[in-house]
């Protein structure tokens, strides 16, 4: 019998002492990413960030330090590469607590600031792909896409769909 917990798709997590920080687990990232701002390097080789920016509510404004980073090639979903740099931060969830590797980017533009992958999964946790813990508001009512579905159908159709499709009949 198994004894790692189950998680869902998205959980609250602790990372570096802040509390309650929404995650996306993604069982197909290799690697786990945070939202990171004001990363710059010293001249001594001293990585300098802050986690999250202020226009997040988790954001603290407390600039973290560290020599111990790598780079890594980041290639995401869609092909794009990046240069990120990959640090060790503590990381706690439920009972578990340990230091896992997080490659630090501007996750701005996504639902979550946390993203959790297959490296800190293994080994701790079992995900059940059903199971919600957080609540976005990427839903209907807020998604401006599917406000301007809702208004009107067919003009929504002919700006974003027929163009993509232009050998139709």
């Amino acid at each position: 019998m198994n004894n790692k917990p189950i998680i869902g798709s998205t959980e609250y997590v602790e990372i570096a002492n802040i509390k309650n920080i929404p995650a996306k687990i993604d069982t197909g990232a290799d690697s786990s990413s945070i939202w990171a701002s004001d990363i710059d390097m010293q001249p001594d080789g001293t990585l300098t960030f802050k986690l999250f920016a202020p226009a997040s509510p988790l954001y603290t404004g407390k600039t973290l330090t560290t020599k111990d980073y790598m780079a890594k090639l980041v290639r995401s979903a869609h092909g794009d590469e990046q240069v990120r740099y990959r640090i060790k931060l503590p990381f706690a969830f439920g009972n578990q607590a340990f230091e896992t590797t997080f490659t630090l980017a501007n996750r701005a533009k996504n639902n979550f600031p946390v993203l959790i992958g297959r490296r800190t999964i293994a080994g701790h946790f079992l995900v059940d792909v059903e199971i919600r813990n957080v609540k976005t508001s990427s839903n209907l009512q807020t998604n401006p896409l599917n406000a301007e579905l809702q208004k009107d159908p067919y003009s929504f159709h002919q700006k974003y769909v027929n163009i993509a499709s232009p050998d139709r009949n």
